[in-house]
């Protein structure tokens, strides 16, 4: 038992480490809080930890063909998610402050917004193949039960993360001007923007690989 406690806070430390980085989706996540509030901002953060957790299981448990299919089609990663980056950059940069809302968002928002994390994280091969070379590297040999401990541990480290970052955004909101906000916005737009540009950049093979992996490395979250 005490084995299997320690898999779990190792899988916790790794889960944060993974997710600590700030990019993308840590700003999505500071923005839709101050705006709408804390579910929003941390149903984003879900989606994230979400696939942190998918992505940290598949290296456990090593699921080599899911594996070998996602190195197979990283050029197709980039492009899709290059594309949605993109857009997502347009719609933030020309995004206004918006009055604060106090009240819950609807279910359908919340679900779009877990959405967005997923799906921001999916299509990033720099963040799947960075999680899978963590959890392999120092996650150990695992049987099969280890595993499932360590993938829960990876989901819970990085969702720990996300409620650490939103909460605290959430705390100290009501410093935040709309010509803050709206800086956050054109913020995110702009790394959103250079995220997608390179990913797209690469897809067409005009940028070296090596640039495309220094660029993923500092702003994959």
């Amino acid at each position: 038992m005490f084995d299997d406690f320690g898999v779990l806070i190792r899988g916790i430390v790794l889960g944060l480490a993974i997710a600590a980085p700030v990019g993308p989706i840590g700003l999505l996540c500071i923005r839709r809080t101050v705006e709408r509030g804390i579910m929003a901002g941390l149903a984003t953060g879900i989606g994230s930890a979400l696939a942190d957790g998918f992505f940290g299981g598949v290296a456990a448990f090593g699921v080599n063909a899911i594996l070998d299919a996602l190195l197979g089609h990283v050029k197709e990663l980039r492009l899709i998610g290059g594309i949605f980056l993109l857009g997502a950059a347009v719609h933030s940069l020309l995004k206004e402050p918006h009055e604060r809302k106090n009240s819950p968002p609807d279910a359908t928002n919340l679900i779009g917004a877990v959405g967005t994390g997923l799906f921001l994280t999916v299509t990033n091969p720099i963040t799947i193949m960075g999680i899978i070379t963590v959890v392999v590297g120092f996650g150990g040999a695992l049987d099969h039960a280890k595993a499932g401990t360590m993938t829960l541990g990876v989901f819970l480290g990085s969702l720990t993360w996300w409620s650490i970052l939103c909460g605290g955004t959430f705390l100290i909101r009501h410093h935040f001007t709309p010509r803050l906000v709206q800086w956050i916005n054109r913020g995110t737009g702009v790394v959103l923007g250079v995220v997608g540009l390179m990913a797209l950049l690469s897809f067409f093979s005009l940028v070296p690989e090596n640039l495309q992996d220094l660029v993923g490395a500092f702003i994959s979250k």
